[in-house]
């Protein structure tokens, strides 16, 4: 099992690399089927979820309760940092699309670092070096050193939905379809609500 960005994920199969099941984020599989990387047919959703905010275990946590008070939030912030939209991931590139959408973009710019949705990001904040971090729900509840302020508010908010592929070629397609099964069943959905997808 590997893990990286939807977008990374994506180019690996892309490139051929030997795999049996891809899940990421559903236009990404969308995508490798026209090129034969994936098995045709209906696709199925296993879970999706929004992106938060997160800050320093224990900090005051910023009011983000509307987009009004996300976007005041954000001006009056020391400095934010979410997953460098170059790597491809989702919260990333909707985050700093969010920024351009609300016209606050310029005033962000000096006081936002781009950071690989690693330990970098979370020890940024872990450590005060960054005031609000911004990530999926899900990889921030993972995270012992930070809390979760919240998701963003419904106006604003933006989820990735995940899909599998079983990858074309796969002499393990009958296992994957199972995987891809159990994945579907309410026992793994209860699993995944409880750590941040919905």
């Amino acid at each position: 099992m590997a893990y990286s960005t939807a977008g990374g994920v994506a180019e690996r199969v892309q490139r051929g690399e030997a795999v049996d099941l891809v899940i990421s984020a559903a236009p990404r599989i969308e995508q490798l089927q026209p090129h034969g990387k994936v098995v045709g047919g209906d696709r199925t959703i296993i879970a999706k979820v929004g992106v938060g905010a997160f800050v320093r275990k224990g900090t005051a946590k910023p009011d983000i309760s509307s987009a009004d008070a996300f976007k005041r939030s954000m001006l009056a912030a020391r400095s934010i940092a979410y997953p460098d939209p170059a790597g491809g991931g989702a919260s990333g590139i909707y985050v700093a699309s969010l920024l351009e959408r609300l016209g606050i973009a310029g005033e962000m710019k000096p006081k936002t670092r781009l950071l690989p949705p690693t330990e970098a990001l979370y020890g940024s904040v872990a450590r005060g070096d960054v005031e609000i971090g911004f990530n999926q729900i899900s990889e921030i509840l993972a995270q012992p050193t930070v809390d979760l302020a919240g998701p963003l508010p419904s106006a604003i908010q933006n989820y990735t939905q995940f899909a599998p592929g079983i990858v074309t070629g796969s002499n393990q397609a009958h296992a994957a379809k199972a995987l891809v099964d159990f994945l579907s069943s309410p026992a793994a959905q209860a699993v995944l609500k409880a750590k941040g997808f919905e």
